[in-house]
């Protein structure tokens, strides 16, 4: 009977020791970080003691105790009542919602527009593709800060007095701004806006679900449809569940402007189309790249499993090009929400038009500015945060 070789087990690798000491290379690279974040630290303190001394010195006041204060000014443009009690903590509560307002919205149109636009780029339409890159090569070599004054001259000089708006139905459009009929807001309205949020939900787990179902089958869904089905079926549902109110607020030509309904101010109109015609040309240059980065074969797979050109785009092409599309997207994203600091130039009640009103009045300058820093550097972050996760739930799971 013949017995197999018994193969001896290797003891595992002794786990080498960390040494601290000056003499090993790892003891230096601590200590010398130790002593660089040390001295950042003491830098730091150094030069806001001086200042504070410095200040203390001239007699100028510091803290954050005046935002409890009245702010006492008018806000031509705000998401939040106020009246003469308020405080400052208000005045910086609507300068943010209105930065978020701009932001959100630009983020969002920016989005659409640039992805048509990178899309149209790999059109079979010769005139459409021209269209596409005479756009990108014209807004994006503008400054911004232009855009946005060229657009509020437009809208402040160019358009009709409110007496002479242009009207189609209820809808007007004057140096006023844009002003459109708006649901009087009930129980329904409340309803429905779940319902739609619930709608966006499901059909978003329900597009993850059949684009598995078509990786495993080959089996396509219509997705679409469905989503469209969920969003509007389910606001329908919740404005029903809520009484099913119809009262809508609509705009009047008054005697000094038009009243009544939902508007956009001219500002407000300036700094979105601004920011958005200016960030789409970018995005569409980050679509167009992210594109070019998918192999012809990739495109030549697609063909020969019977996709057209739509499909193809859809299912095989964009999927892929999102790994190279979503980093620098991010950075668009984050430029926007920057570039929207820029509103104060066509007077626009954002974050940094209160900062500079308040800093005016108090002469807490160093206050005014921190919280600028501090909202934008949240942002900032919070964006990140979305679109790592995103970039992470879009890239392609190797098997």
């Amino acid at each position: 009977m013949s017995h197999s070789p018994m193969i001896e087990a290797r003891p595992l690798p002794a786990r080498k020791k960390r040494s601290m000491s000056w003499n090993s290379r790892e003891g230096r690279s601590v200590i010398y970080q130790v002593v660089a974040i040390a001295s950042v630290v003491a830098l730091v303190w150094l030069l806001v003691r001086n200042t504070l001394r410095n200040m203390r010195e001239r007699g100028i006041q510091s803290g954050y105790d005046f935002m409890g204060q009245p702010f006492g000014f008018d806000i031509s443009e705000a998401m939040i009542p106020y009246d003469v009690a308020s405080t400052y903590w208000t005045a910086f509560s609507i300068g943010m919602l209105n930065t978020l307002k701009v932001a959100m919205i630009g983020i969002v149109l920016a989005t659409i527009l640039g992805t048509l636009l990178g899309v149209g780029r790999f059109s079979p339409n010769f005139l459409l593709r021209k269209i596409c890159y005479g756009y990108v090569e014209f807004f994006r070599n503008i400054p911004i800060y232009l855009q946005l004054l060229i657009w509020y001259i437009v809208f402040t000089e160019v358009l009709p007095s409110f007496e002479n708006a242009w009207q189609v139905g209820h809808v007007y459009l004057s140096k006023g701004g844009f002003s459109f009929p708006w649901p009087i807001w009930q129980l329904g309205q409340t309803l429905a806006l779940i319902g739609l949020l619930l709608g966006v939900a499901g059909s978003y787990v329900y597009a993850r679900k059949a684009q598995k179902h078509f990786d495993l089958t080959g089996q396509q869904r219509p997705v679409l449809l469905v989503s469209l089905a969920l969003i509007v079926g389910l606001a329908v549902l919740g404005w029903l569940a809520g009484g099913a109110p119809t009262g809508w607020n609509l705009p009047v030509k008054g005697a000094f402007q038009i009243e009544e309904g939902a508007a956009f101010s001219p500002e407000f109109l300036a700094v979105l189309i601004g920011l958005v015609l200016y960030t789409a040309s970018f995005i569409a240059e980050i679509v167009r790249s992210g594109i070019s980065s998918v192999s012809l074969g990739q495109h030549e797979a697609a063909a020969s499993l019977g996709l057209g050109k739509r499909q193809a785009m859809r299912l095989v092409v964009l999927p892929q090009a999102l790994r190279v599309i979503i980093p620098p997207l991010t950075s668009q994203y984050l430029n926007l929400t920057k570039n929207s600091s820029l509103a104060v130039a066509v007077g626009y009640p954002d974050l940094v038009s209160i900062a500079n009103t308040t800093l005016n009045q108090t002469g807490r300058a160093i206050e005014a500015l921190s919280i600028v820093m501090l909202v934008y550097l949240t942002l900032s972050l919070v964006t990140s945060a979305l679109m790592n996760w995103f970039n992470a739930s879009a890239a392609i799971q190797e098997r």
